[in-house]
């Protein structure tokens, strides 16, 4: 991630506990904020410094004509504004609120999609080709949601399955999609079952784990037997 990436053009509004804001982000270099009521209220445009952090999360500082200097690291996975600011009295304060987009970027970027791709392939073949049970705590959120009816709950059960999978067991990736925080993969299992299954996996991911998962499992059938003449799965589709 690059300083390229700031959401230039982005206008928020930012709740911290005792008051609100408005944030301009009129550059990579300037800022406006808008606070409208209470003992900070006023409006000012800054010259900031934009650092990039990864993950879409950037350290953004300035200080104002009155002497206040502020740091924000802004989280625009999480919606987050984690604010650190010494005032002229020498107060300091440290704050953390969620923000509101009230509109949006010049040009919108977000990375998460291609993350999230990559977390869900890692997880895949480690567990299935690997059988790396140690993946799990690693990749996988304490509270697990697991949608499938003939795996309990947890990450601690998923992992005690991991560690006793048959050796024969081996998963083959396929086309993968991803949009916000939500992923689906096209694969195919083999040793699960009686037969090869193709199934899609579809996974929620929460501040960078596995948080939730989905799955429907169909039998292979040959193609020479398919009506329509065309292989249920293709590792090759991977790289369509």
């Amino acid at each position: 991630m690059s300083k390229s990436n700031f959401p230039v053009g982005q206008q928020m509004d930012v709740a911290y506990p005792n008051f609100r804001v408005s944030l301009t982000l009129l550059s990579d270099s300037q800022l406006k904020f808008e606070i409208k009521e209470g003992p900070f209220a006023r409006t000012e445009i800054v010259d900031i410094q934009v650092i990039p952090l990864g993950n879409s999360i950037f350290a953004v500082s300035w200080q104002e004509k009155e002497g206040a200097t502020v740091t924000n690291i802004q989280d625009y996975d999480g919606a987050l504004v984690h604010s650190f600011a010494t005032l002229p009295d020498g107060q300091f304060l440290r704050m953390t609120g969620p923000f509101t987009v009230t509109r949006p970027a010049d040009e919108v970027f977000d990375e998460r999609p291609k993350r999230n791709k990559a977390l869900v392939l890692e997880a895949m073949t480690s567990l299935f080709q690997r059988h790396d049970a140690s993946a799990v705590g690693r990749l996988y959120a304490d509270n697990y949601i697991q949608h499938n009816p003939g795996i309990p709950q947890g990450k601690d059960a998923l992992q005690a399955i991991v560690a006793n999978l048959p050796q024969d067991v081996y998963y083959e990736p396929g086309l993968i999609i991803a949009e916000g925080d939500l992923v689906a993969i096209h694969g195919r299992i083999r040793g699960w079952a009686d037969v090869p299954q193709v199934v899609v996996d579809i996974f929620r991911v929460e501040h960078g784990k596995l948080a939730e998962h989905w799955d429907v499992l169909q039998n292979e059938v040959p193609v020479e037997t398919a009506l329509g003449g065309i292989p249920m799965f293709d590792p090759a589709e991977s790289r369509s």
